[in-house]
Order: C-alpha cells, then structure tokens, then sequence
C-alpha cells in the first residue's frame, strides 16, 4: 500500500474520526497488522498503565501507520524525566481524555442549578520508538527476532536487488512513500514464511514503478477520487504477474480482500476500468522484471493501452 500524510482537524474528536473514516473508505481496518511476531499489547503510558477506550484503537493506528513497534507512549517532559531525548524533527500525536467540571444553568422553574458536564481534551504524546536514551524496557524486542523464516532463496534475493529501488526494513508495516521514493518492509522475520515477504514486496514495489522517474502513473484523470483503489488494484494484479514469473504465492495477501468493495465501486461505473489497470500492471510487471534481469513471458499484448485509456 501506499502512505500518505495525515491532516489534522479542529478537534480531536474530527481528527481522530476523520482518519479513521479514511482508513476504512480504502479498506483496511486500521487496527489489524498481518504480521507475526510483534508483542501484543494496549498501547502503554511510560509508567505502564495501559491506555483505554478510543486512545486504544486511535494509538494503535498512529502506531501501525508510522511503524513504531514499541507499545510506549509518553509527554516530552515524560521522556526527558526517563532519560530520554526526542529525536529532533519528530512530530507528536495526540491522546485524549474527558475533564469534567460543573456549570451553573437555571432549571425548569427558573432557580439556579448545577450541571456536570465533561469536555474532550488532548494533549502531545510520542512513541518510544521516537525517542533515544530510554531505558532497553521501553523497546521490547520482536518475538521472533532471531528466527529467519523458511524459503529463502539466493536466486529471488539477487532478483530484487537488482531492481535498484531504495528499500528499507524498519518497523511492522509495508507501504511505499512516493514523496521520498522509498519502499519499507518489516524484517523478513515478522512473516510466516519467506514466500510470503517476496510476495509483499512485489506488491510495494509495482507501487513504487509508477513514480515519475520511471512509469509516471497519474490515474487522477482515469480513475478520478478513485485513484488510490485503482493504484492498489493494478499492483494486486501486477503482483499476481510477478508471482506467475517468480513462483511466488499470492493468495495469502488477505487483507488486500478489503479493498474489492472500492473496486467493485469502479468496476461497476466504468465497464473498461478492469483494462487500463490489467494494461498498467503489466507495464509494471514487466520493468520489475528488467530491471530485476528476467524477462517476462512472451506474448503478444491482449489490448492497446491508447484503448484501455
């Protein structure tokens, strides 16, 4: 999947509702990983008392959204007070709980009356993952760290090497950030089988072909406000391609399933939407597997991209 920024709105209530609502309208329920292999955990405030109720889930997504694997939360001040420093140019998310206080309003019969009322505030946090010099408790370490999965292979190895793209393994969540033109993986050792970390990688990197440098895949014109579901659907097909050449598994990406209503969506109000995206996935199957030094099956193209467009 690709990345995008977040926007913040003129309240915590908006702001948490409104990336919530963006999350799920692209399919992906925000609080569920795929990976193996990260400690489960509430998110934790810096003394260990878990958070509760929409901090819960709201945390929990911040966190899967930016990688962090640590279950820590904490104030600035909680982090200098621990030892710690706040790595220059982080920026903090919010967690939010409820002041209560009382307001004098008259009742029915015209006397002076108090009310208990409650108001939602916020206040900065960050994540231990953004902070150096914590103690190592702050950092639990993966579970199966040590173990590398089965099904490595030097061939598939040396494939997606020489593809060229920048890559880096950092954290528990696969996406592909065009800004910086920069693919992330979990370590290898957070999927069940190796297979499965090729397969997740074909994905992320049929992203990364339609960046400008290379294929330059502008849907917005095609595909409209549907851009992003198109752009997941081309490389779910492109994938299913790279997995015939390579021997890779494809039915295993579950959670990519929760993108077929937004794709039904297209499919239904453009009956030609299924060929621009087969015709741009093969595009960028096939410089995959260039740049990759494999040449793809022969076989004379099904259909003109200037007519899918």
């Amino acid at each position: 999947m690709t990345k995008s920024r977040r926007t913040a709105s003129t309240s915590p209530a908006q702001r948490i509702t409104a990336a919530i609502i963006q999350k799920l309208e692209r399919g992906t329920k925000p609080w569920v990983k795929p990976w193996r292999g990260v400690p489960v955990s509430r998110p934790l405030r810096s003394c260990g008392t878990p958070y509760r109720g929409m901090n819960t889930f709201w945390l929990w997504m911040v966190a899967d959204g930016c990688g962090y694997t640590s279950p820590y939360w904490m104030t600035y001040r909680q982090c200098q007070a621990l030892g710690g420093q706040v790595r220059k140019g982080e920026k903090s998310t919010i967690a939010i709980f409820y002041k209560s206080y009382t307001k004098e309003v008259e009742n029915a019969v015209g006397e002076a009356d108090t009310e208990n009322r409650r108001v939602l505030k916020a206040y900065a946090v960050f994540n231990a993952d953004q902070c150096d010099g914590l103690p190592d408790f702050y950092h639990p370490k993966p579970l199966v760290a040590s173990l590398e999965p089965d099904g490595r292979e030097d061939c598939l190895d040396a494939f997606f090497a020489h593809v060229g793209a920048d890559l880096r393994h950092h954290g528990a969540q696969a996406y592909y950030e065009p800004l910086c033109d920069r693919v992330t993986m979990p370590p290898a050792e957070l999927f069940e089988a190796y297979d499965h970390y090729y397969a997740t990688l074909a994905h992320e990197l049929s992203h990364w072909t339609g960046h400008s440098s290379r294929l330059n895949r502008d849907l917005k014109n095609r595909f409209g406000s549907e851009a992003y579901a198109a752009e997941e659907l081309i490389a779910e097909l492109s994938s299913a391609i790279l997995g015939a050449e390579l021997g890779l598994p494809v039915t295993h990406l579950d959670h990519h399933a929760s993108y077929i209503a937004s794709w039904l969506k297209i499919l239904k109000s453009d009956e030609r939407a299924i060929l621009t995206a087969a015709v741009k996935a093969e595009e960028a199957a096939s410089l995959l597997l260039e740049l990759g030094g494999q040449q793809s099956s022969e076989g004379e193209t099904d259909i003109d991209l200037a007519d899918a467009a």
